[in-house]
């Protein structure tokens, strides 16, 4: 399957549905957009066999940010509030990475979960920003332009669908780069791509910086989509979700991301309304199955069929 052509075909029929479709349905897209965004960052390090089980710490660092900007800021305009969540999640990524992108394996997971933690408690413990209920996140301007009432979700949706095109044929093109080459090449052997004069520091350095800048982006959309934040952005169980939909869909295309979570979201609404106690289930089985008998994800599909 050729990605570009696939790519600008998704976004066009996402785009499409945006005016007509229900409101739930929006909703139900937007979020699987927003985490998407998240595990095509996600998809970036597993390229380089590191795995990150805290990339809650940048979704939930994007989403607050994001709502800080219009809480206490004043600045309620969209297009400010993600412009601010992607920045801050960065430069929280440059930092840290400082230290990750020294460690590899289970170091390195265990590492990013802690980090994440420790945003979590930090949130959970502040009551200047609504300890564990959170805050709402109040929308009044994009780019300047004043939104209508109720359509404020589906404009919100049609710029994520928009990022997600743009930033998936980015990084496409960056996978396909000489950089992507040696983030493959540190998978197999980062000893030899020493060796063959690239630093393996600096090229996990940046792709961690990128991939926490995806974090914050979607934490951001998310949080434009839900209205609310809370501190199980930032929770372990969040960060877990990202890596089911990672191995769900698989790292051997950039679309692979979103169809997975959009595939999760639609699991775990329909489990969720007929088996509401018993929801977590359904998804173990589904991982389990994938495991079994997909473990290259479900992008492998596709390429059998191309």
């Amino acid at each position: 399957m050729r990605t570009v052509p696939a790519l600008a075909a998704a976004s066009a029929a996402l785009l499409a549905l945006a005016p007509w479709a229900p409101q739930w349905l929006v909703f139900l897209l937007a979020l699987a957009l927003a985490k998407g965004l998240v595990v095509l960052g996600l998809l970036l390090l597993m390229r380089a066999g590191l795995v990150s089980f805290g990339q809650g710490l940048y979704f939930g660092l994007g989403a607050y940010a994001a709502a800080l900007l219009a809480h206490r800021g004043g600045l309620a305009d969209a297009a400010l509030m993600i412009v601010a969540g992607t920045l801050g999640a960065a430069a929280v990524a440059a930092l840290v990475g400082l230290l990750l992108a020294r460690y590899r394996e289970i170091f390195f997971g265990m590492l990013s979960l802690a980090f994440s933690m420790i945003l979590y408690g930090l949130l959970v413990k502040s009551s200047t920003l609504g300890s564990t209920d959170g805050f709402s996140v109040h929308v009044r301007h994009f780019a300047g332009v004043p939104l209508a009432e109720g359509a404020e979700r589906r404009i919100f949706y049609a710029a994520s669908v928009l990022a997600v095109l743009a930033l998936a044929w980015a990084l496409h093109r960056w996978l396909g780069s000489h950089w992507g080459r040696v983030t493959a090449a540190i998978r197999d052997n980062e000893l030899r791509v020493e060796y063959l004069g690239a630093s393996v520091y600096r090229v996990v350095y940046v792709n961690y910086i990128v991939a926490g800048a995806l974090a914050g982006l979607g934490g951001a959309f998310a949080a434009l989509a839900v209205g609310h934040v809370d501190p199980e952005t930032a929770y372990w169980t969040t960060s877990g979700e990202f890596v089911f939909i990672a191995i769900l869909g698989g790292t051997g295309n950039v679309l692979a991301p979103f169809l997975a979570a959009i595939i999760f979201e639609a699991l775990r609404t329909v489990a969720n309304q007929y088996a509401p106690n018993v929801w977590q289930m359904a998804l173990g089985v589904a991982m389990l199955a994938i495991i079994l008998f997909l473990p290259g994800g479900l992008w492998t599909l596709a390429r059998r069929k191309a």
